[in-house]
């Protein structure tokens, strides 16, 4: 059965990992007990007196462009004939409810959200087939791949359009044993839809996607490996509340400010 793992800060500041149940959530033994196999250990709190936190903080965080061809056209951009592959740094990781940053205008004028699925790597992968990656997934989540795209338009790397600090959206929990072949992800902006795909449109399926990834680079457990945004994609401003779902996740939402 799919069980919600959140990650949390405990009353001294301690990262706490739990099983989210209805309004609350329920601490389980060690972090990364997702992973590893953990016991509830009696804790419990309501979601709502908690501070969420990432998934991904201290992992690799690689993402892929263009991987839904209605986006790839949307930019005037062709397919690509292989997974475009980038990465997000850590320091660019928020959780569900805190503030995506906008950088001052001199610095960029288009900052845009991106709606996406990402999934949490359960098991150190090398060079592995489609089928071994697909064994490889513990979890799916829910991630903005925030961009500034006037800076993606202008510089030949991805690395600081999408790695400015908070532009990493991911939360507000993972999903284990969750289907990710056909899930629908979705953005609203201030409530309204911008965003509608699912991700059986993927250009390059995730299994595949994994195994073109752990060709050439190892991908280690907790890694975070996000797979592209649907059509729809477009700018944000400074008091906007953006939210990014992932059917049968749930809906990670953050407001936006200023610098």
């Amino acid at each position: 059965m799919p069980m919600k793992i959140a990650r949390y800060l405990g009353q001294h500041g301690e990262v706490l990992e739990g099983v989210v149940d209805g309004d609350e959530v329920h601490e389980i033994s060690g972090l990364d007990a997702m992973l590893r196999g953990g016991r509830r250990v009696g804790g419990k709190k309501k979601l709502a007196e908690v501070q969420l936190q990432p998934w991904g903080l201290g992992r690799k965080i690689v993402a892929v462009g263009r991987n839904y061809a209605d986006h790839a056209k949307e930019l005037a951009n062709e397919v690509p004939k292989s997974p475009l592959l980038f990465m997000k740094p850590a320091s660019s990781l928020i959780g569900h409810g805190q503030a995506i940053v906008l950088p001052p205008a001199s610095v960029s004028k288009d900052v845009q959200f991106e709606a996406e699925m990402a999934v949490v790597i359960g098991k150190r992968l090398r060079k592995a087939s489609d089928a071994e990656c697909a064994k490889a997934i513990a979890a799916v989540t829910c991630l903005n791949d925030v961009t500034a795209r006037d800076i993606q338009r202008a510089e030949i790397q991805f690395t600081r359009a999408k790695g400015f600090d908070t532009f990493c959206p991911v939360g507000p929990w993972v999903v284990t044993d969750l289907d990710w072949s056909a899930l629908r992800v979705q953005c609203r902006v201030n409530g309204v839809k911008r965003q509608d795909g699912n991700t059986r449109s993927q250009v390059f399926p995730l299994p595949k996607l994994l195994a073109f990834i752990c060709a050439g680079m190892t991908l280690e457990e907790g890694d975070i490996v996000t797979t592209g945004t649907p059509a729809g994609v477009g700018a944000f401003q400074a008091g906007d509340t953006v939210e990014v779902e992932v059917e049968g996740v749930g809906a990670l939402r953050n407001e936006v400010r200023a610098e």
